[in-house]
């Protein structure tokens, strides 16, 4: 009976489910997910093997996650329009995506590029895999410059650290010099005392 299931699991496991997608909407193979106030984060990780129009138009996506609508084989119709679309290395797969798709079905018109500001309103489609990656460098610099700024920071703490360290051993050295050379005085002031003593006694005996 394991040995069944396990057979099933591996036959049917990786198939795509026919169920609509939780927050979708679906009529026969039209998948509706339009105006729902889906984040990217927040999309059905998967989509009905048999779609042949998906809406997401008028959503929060910022970027797709990457595969999403690469097994919809029967697919004609994508509207992204209406979405906050953030061209940085997240929208490579979208990009890479819409380019593959036929100029006729016109899926690229709408999507446009909401942030970073140097390329706000381009279509997706259009932008240069140069510029997209400079805007990935542009975050990358930004952690980088950070990340030096905390080095910087440690470093001179560390440096603060070590000369409070180093004054401390001066001084303690510089104390116990002092209380060394206190005792010794006290030791030769005492033997002073005990010689002073003992030559009255002495006098005295002859």
């Amino acid at each position: 009976m394991k040995e069944l299931l396990l057979c099933l699991l591996l036959l049917f496991g990786g198939e795509r489910s026919s169920a609509c997608p939780h927050r979708c909407s679906c009529n026969g193979s039209q998948v509706d997910c339009s105006s729902k106030s889906l984040i990217s984060s927040s999309l059905p990780t998967s989509f009905p093997a048999g779609t042949t129009e998906l809406r997401l138009h008028n959503n929060q996506l910022t970027s797709l996650p990457n595969g999403l609508l690469d097994d919809l084989t029967s697919l004609h119709s994508v509207s992204l329009h209406g979405n906050p679309w953030v061209c940085d290395c997240g929208v490579l797969y979208l990009r890479a995506w819409l380019l593959r798709q036929p100029a006729s079905l016109k899926t690229h018109l709408g999507v446009n590029c909401s942030s970073p500001h140097s390329l706000r309103g381009r279509l997706v489609v259009y932008l240069t895999e140069t510029e997209v990656l400079d805007s990935c460098y542009y975050w990358y610099c930004d952690l980088a410059l950070a990340s030096q700024v905390c080095l910087f920071v440690f470093v001179v703490v560390q440096a603060v650290l070590l000369v409070v360290l180093i004054v401390f051993l001066r001084r303690f050295e510089r104390l116990s010099k002092e209380a060394r050379r206190t005792t010794e005085e006290s030791f030769t002031a005492g033997d002073g005392l005990r010689e002073n003593e003992y030559t009255p006694l002495k006098d005295s005996s002859m």
